[in-house]
């Protein structure tokens, strides 16, 4: 149930703060009122992305990264109007105002188009799927079931990325395949699972995380993403591919910010054990890598044939030519990993399925 004071936030929050909180509300903005709970501005999580990206501090205060104009409505709105403003400035939730500018209602994609996969601008850019893996980490499920396959709700997780993509009309698929392989191609042999041009890469053999890519490289373009096949990521694609673009980055890893506490008082100790302090249940911040990249094809060439090569391996490999890469920062809401059994148990309870 959505309850409007999980969306407003005050201005003298710090941005870690505001970053649990849009991961808590689930969606990519939050409205900031005054004390008086008038609006005065909206945060969304880009806003938060040029921070981190620009080394910002995130005890900062929001007041520094916070939008002071925000899009809203009045409580005599028209949903066509709503409709408009929300698919042209691509924004998943507006606030609804009274006259003096207290909020009464939140709008969000959801409550206002019947299709709830948010539009994007198109983009004609290829995906592959890495789906070769045995999915140890599920185990036992994945004794019977591929790890693409496994269920969320009504679709596999495989179905879930590919309709994240379709969102920018991306249809071109490339998924590679060895555990159970079979039962992968023949569920989408299935002529209701034929919405995209899916084209299988195979394993003879476990090529790790990123080897099977040496085996397209004549039918990938010059520019690509690559995702893990258990991991959904809630970006804007187009976003990404602008950071690479700007930058002139020839590989960009999406990151997620990650705020994690230790559960207990951890000892500082000097002169050979004599105790300085106890910090009790310390928080640190991470950017962790989320599993899906964006990828200049000139990169394969570093990748050798026929061997088991993982992501991490061609990274170094990257740096130590001189190659440039980039990290692109996603709030910790946007990114599900469904590759455990908690995360996979927590994915179905997001995705409210």
């Amino acid at each position: 149930m959505k309850k409007i004071d999980d969306f407003l936030i005050n201005a003298e929050v710090s941005i870690k703060k505001a970053m649990k909180q849009l991961t808590v509300v689930g969606q990519k903005g939050l409205f900031v009122v005054d004390h008086n709970e008038i609006l005065i501005g909206a945060l969304s999580d880009g806003d938060i992305r040029k921070w981190v990206l620009a080394g910002g501090n995130l005890n900062e205060t929001i007041v520094k990264i916070y939008n002071k104009k925000p899009h809203f409505v009045s409580e005599n709105y028209q949903i066509e109007e709503v409709k408009e403003m929300m698919l042209k400035f691509l924004i998943e939730c507006i606030p609804v105002v009274n006259k003096e500018l207290k909020i009464t209602n939140i709008l969000t994609w959801g409550d206002v188009f019947s299709n709830k996969i948010i539009y994007r601008k198109p983009l004609d850019i290829q995906v592959v799927i890495m789906a070769g893996g045995k999915g140890s980490r599920l185990d036992p499920f994945t004794r019977i079931l591929p790890k693409p396959l496994i269920p969320i709700g009504d679709k596999s997780i495989i179905e879930i990325i590919m309709d994240k993509f379709s969102a920018y009309d991306i249809k071109d698929f490339f998924v590679s395949v060895n555990h159970k392989a079979n039962m992968i191609k023949s569920y989408f042999e299935d002529s209701s699972k034929k919405a995209y041009k899916i084209r299988f890469i195979d394993e003879n053999k476990p090529l790790g995380t990123v080897g099977s890519l040496k085996l397209i490289k004549n039918k990938l373009k010059d520019t690509f993403l690559v995702t893990n096949c258990d991991i959904i990521i809630d970006a804007d694609c187009s976003e990404i591919i602008k950071f690479q673009e700007d930058n002139n980055f020839d590989m960009t890893l999406v990151v997620s910010c990650r705020h994690f506490v230790i559960p207990y008082g951890v000892c500082e100790v000097k002169n050979g054990g004599e105790l300085s302090s106890i910090n009790e249940k310390p928080g640190y911040d991470y950017l962790i890598n989320t599993g899906m990249y964006l990828m200049k094809k000139k990169l394969i060439d570093l990748i050798p044939s026929s061997k088991y090569f993982n992501m991490d391996n061609l990274i170094k490999k990257i740096q130590d030519k001189g190659y440039k890469i980039g990290v692109f920062p996603i709030s910790e809401s946007a990114w599900t990993d469904v590759g455990q059994w908690d995360e996979y148990h927590k994915a179905v309870g997001k995705l409210g399925l």
